[in-house]
């Protein structure tokens, strides 16, 4: 477990980094059981918002709309899960490595765009074209 902690942390090596600096970080870092409890929080949310978006897809009128934005704010909430893990700036790194800067990039656009059909286009099935292109991007 404490390999894990220590992949997920950044550091490689048992040996604390030397300077004033790694004195200050983790003196303001959470610790691994809150960061692990932070995870499933986000996440149980995440998914209940993706769910409960699923459910109200059958309401009329503005079943399309709700499901948009609920599938958005679950995606939203699933990716700041890892961000208890890692921590946000080896996120932030990861997600715009070379490898990965496409579908993050897509991933990040289509969740602003579904929004912006949902709520001031009003053109429910772009916001589902987005919702689509979300998932998909999600899993590239």
């Amino acid at each position: 477990m404490d390999k894990l902690k220590r992949l997920l942390s950044g550091r490689d090596t048992e040996e604390p980094e030397p300077g004033g600096l790694a004195e200050v970080i983790d003196a303001t870092s959470l610790s691994w059981g809150t960061r692990v409890k932070g995870f499933i929080a986000c996440f149980a949310l995440g998914t209940l918002f993706s769910v409960l978006g699923s459910c109200l897809l059958w309401v009329p009128r503005k079943g399309l709309m709700l499901f948009a934005v609920f599938y958005t704010l679950g995606n939203i909430a699933s990716i700041g899960s890892t961000l208890f893990l890692m921590g946000p700036m080896k996120q932030l790194k990861r997600m715009f490595e070379p490898t990965r800067l496409i579908a993050t990039v897509v991933m990040l656009l289509c969740l602003v765009l579904t929004l912006c059909s949902a709520f001031w286009w009003r053109k429910e099935g772009l916001a589902l074209i987005f919702c689509i292109l979300q998932f998909f991007a999600l899993a590239w």
